[in-house]
């Protein structure tokens, strides 16, 4: 299932693509469903099926919404369920309760749409400082992202992230290694994958960076085995606390021996040069074989 409501919709049909490339033909009869909104006639065709690989970025695909109606028509599917994906969506919300099990995250400031304190310039420069980051709260892919250097560029930043969503964060600038780890677990196993440094050629991670090619994806990541062991080691415990299902994937920067938290991502990119994919290469797996675990597990 692909497709949603938001600007990473297109983003979502080439995980699709990617996905059904890598299905096992002779176990599967798949086909890619494209959902906008509350199209019933689709609602109506995907009740039909035997089982959903979800893999829409954003809504309603990655915030509980769609899982809620799979789980109504019990269908199975491939993604964390309700509450975890709801959880998720919203990083604020995600990185604070986290936060609550001693995970590293940046100092931030939430947003919501007609509440923006008169002072917010003052705010985000004395409790976070510059440059710092200001994004949607419920987006993905980078959209309406900025990284802002002086106060003057504070509220043009806020007004670009909420054309993405109705909450916005403002968040501290991490400066450090960053990079992405993936796992999953079946009712027999736990696996991490390698890890992915993230070196970009932009100001940070952005659209242009993701998909245009101006990065450097390195896996396995050029840390120490130690580190490795940590991160992989964090990334399963997150698995768990949220109550995570299928593949998902976390972000972290790591700034000398501390590990801060970024973001969780449970319906991660599944193109051919998406992170997960290159990462079950690195591991010697075959991405058929891994997403045949996450149907039959």
């Amino acid at each position: 299932m692909a497709g949603g409501d938001s600007s990473e919709h297109d983003v979502s049909l080439r995980s699709a693509a990617g996905i059904l490339s890598f299905l096992d033909k002779d176990k599967y009869d798949a086909e890619i469903v494209e959902l906008h909104g509350a199209d019933l006639a689709t609602l109506n065709k995907i009740a039909t099926y035997d089982y959903a690989y979800v893999t829409i970025h954003g809504t309603p695909g990655e915030n509980g919404l769609l899982q809620g109606f799979l789980e109504m028509m019990h269908i199975p599917y491939s993604c964390c369920g309700v509450l975890p994906a709801a959880l998720t969506f919203n990083k604020y919300t995600c990185n604070h309760y986290l936060h609550a099990f001693g995970i590293n995250i940046a100092d931030s400031i939430l947003l919501r749409k007609g509440q923006v304190p008169a002072d917010i310039e003052e705010q985000v420069e004395k409790k976070l400082g510059f440059p710092c980051f200001i994004k949607s709260n419920v987006g993905g892919s980078s959209f309406g992202c900025t990284k802002v250097k002086s106060r003057e560029k504070v509220l043009p930043a806020i007004e670009r992230a909420f054309e993405e969503g109705n909450e916005v964060i403002c968040e501290s600038y991490l400066k450090g290694t960053e990079v992405t780890c993936g796992v999953y677990k079946t009712t027999t196993k736990a696996v991490a994958f390698p890890i992915t440094e993230v070196v970009t050629k932009r100001e940070f991670f952005d659209y242009e960076a993701k998909y245009n090619g101006q990065v450097d994806e390195i896996t396995p990541a050029r840390i120490p085995d130690a580190m490795r062991d940590r991160v992989q080691a964090l990334t399963l415990k997150i698995y768990d606390i949220i109550g995570a299902h299928g593949i998902i994937r976390t972000d972290y920067v790591l700034i000398g021996e501390d590990i801060y938290l970024l973001e969780v991502n449970t319906t991660p990119g599944m193109t051919a040069t998406s992170f997960i994919p290159q990462q079950v290469r690195a591991a010697g797996l075959d991405i058929k074989d891994v997403l045949t675990d996450i149907i039959e597990g």
